[in-house]
C-alpha cells in the first residue's frame, strides 16, 4: 500500500471527521466530531501542526493521523500526549510502525525545545474497545498505568441535592473569574496522575473559552472576600454528540475543591447543584471522566450524586531516552 505521509493542516479537518466517524461506525466509543470540533482542539497553543501532528493519505481519503500536544510544565517529566487514529479499513503493522516511530522522534524534538533538562514520557490513551490501538502501544513498549472511568448520570433520576454551605457565595462563571478558577484547577489537580500546571492560553482556549464551554451550567463557590475560588464546576456541551445520538448530555469538564475544605461534601453539592440546573435546562443526562485511583476519592463522589460507570480508557505510558 503507498500512502502519502505529511503534517494535518487546518483544510483537513473535514476528512478528518470522516475518519473519526468510519472508526465510530466500527468500533464505537460514543464520541462524534464535526470538522468545527476538531479544528478548535487542533489549534490549541500546545500544538505546532508542522512538528506536531502527521496524517497518512490514500489519494484525497484521510486513513491515519498522529498528534503530540506538549505539556505547559514538567514536574517532574515532561508527559507528552499522544493523539491518533487509524482508519478501520487500514490498520496493519506498516501503519502502526511508522506512528509509532514517529511519535518517538517528533516526541524528541518537542521535547527538546521546551524541557530538555526533563525526562521524557509519551503519555497515550485507548478506550477497552479499542483493541488495536491498545495492542500497538503494548507492542512498541507502552506500558499500561492508570485506568479511567467514564461516568453518566441520567437526571431524570438524581438523588436529592445537599445543601451548599453558606458561608461562601455561589456565582455563575463569568470572564471576570478567569484568572481565579485556572488558580483553583492547578492547585487542585496539582497532585493528580498525570496532571501539570496549565497556561493562561490554555485554559482559554480549552476550556473557559471554547465554543462548548456552558457558563451558565458553571458554578463557583468563592472565599467570603470573593478573592478566591474555593469550589467549582464547569461545564460543556458538545453538539456534535447530540446529533449522532439525539441525547442532550452536558460534560462535566472540572470538578474541584480546596484541598482545606475537602471532606465536607462540598463538591458533591455543588456538583448536585450544576446536575439540578442542567435538567431545568432540557438536558437529559450529563457525564464526565475520573482517574479511577483519583487521590481525592472522587469516583465515590460522583457515585453518590448520581453518576455510574459507562465505559472505560486505559491510560499507557512510555519513558523515551533523550
Amino acid at each position: 500500500m503507498s500512502l502519502t505521509w505529511r503534517p494535518l493542516t487546518m483544510d483537513d479537518m473535514p476528512r478528518l471527521a470522516e475518519t473519526f466517524a468510519e472508526a465510530e461506525r466500527v468500533e464505537p466509543i460514543d464520541e462524534h466530531y464535526s470538522a468545527e470540533d476538531l479544528a478548535e482542539e487542533i489549534s490549541s497553543p500546545n500544538v505546532d501542526l508542522p512538528t506536531a501532528t502527521i496524517s497518512a493519505w490514500d489519494g484525497d481519503k484521510l486513513v491515519a493521523y498522529g498528534l503530540l500536544r506538549r505539556r505547559d510544565a514538567a514536574n517532574p517529566a515532561h508527559m507528552v500526549r499522544v493523539e491518533t487514529l487509524v482508519h478501520p479499513g487500514y490498520r496493519d503493522d506498516a501503519i502502526a510502525a511508522r506512528l509509532t516511530g514517529w511519535f518517538e522522534e517528533a516526541g524528541k524534538r518537542i521535547h527538546a525545545k521546551s524541557f530538555p533538562d526533563a525526562p521524557l514520557e509519551l503519555h497515550a490513551a485507548a478506550n477497552t474497545s479499542q483493541r488495536w490501538l491498545s495492542g500497538v502501544l503494548v507492542a512498541s513498549g507502552y506500558e499500561h498505568a492508570r485506568w479511567f472511568v467514564d461516568m453518566r448520570a441520567d437526571l431524570a433520576s438524581i438523588p436529592p441535592v445537599e445543601p451548599l454551605p453558606e458561608e461562601f457565595p455561589l456565582v455563575t462563571y463569568e470572564d471576570k473569574y478567569e484568572e481565579l478558577t485556572l488558580r483553583s484547577r492547578n492547585e487542585t489537580f496539582a497532585d493528580h496522575w498525570g496532571s501539570t500546571a496549565q497556561s493562561p492560553e490554555a485554559w482559554r482556549h480549552l476550556v473557559v473559552g471554547a465554543k462548548d464551554f456552558q457558563p451558565d451550567l458553571s458554578f463557583l463557590l468563592l472565599s467570603p472576600d470573593r478573592d478566591k475560588v474555593v469550589a467549582m464546576v464547569l461545564s460543556a456541551f458538545f453538539a456534535s454528540d447530540e446529533a449522532a445520538t439525539g441525547v442532550k448530555d452536558l460534560y462535566v469538564s472540572h470538578v474541584a475543591t480546596d484541598a482545606g475544605l475537602r471532606g465536607r461534601g462540598i463538591a458533591g453539592a455543588l456538583l448536585g447543584h450544576t446536575l439540578v440546573q442542567a435538567k431545568a435546562k432540557g438536558f437529559q443526562r450529563a457525564s464526565l471522566n475520573v482517574d479511577q485511583d483519583n487521590t481525592h476519592r472522587a469516583l465515590g463522589v460522583y457515585e453518590r450524586v448520581g453518576f455510574s460507570e459507562h465505559q472505560r480508557w486505559a491510560g499507557y505510558v512510555k519513558p523515551v531516552p533523550t
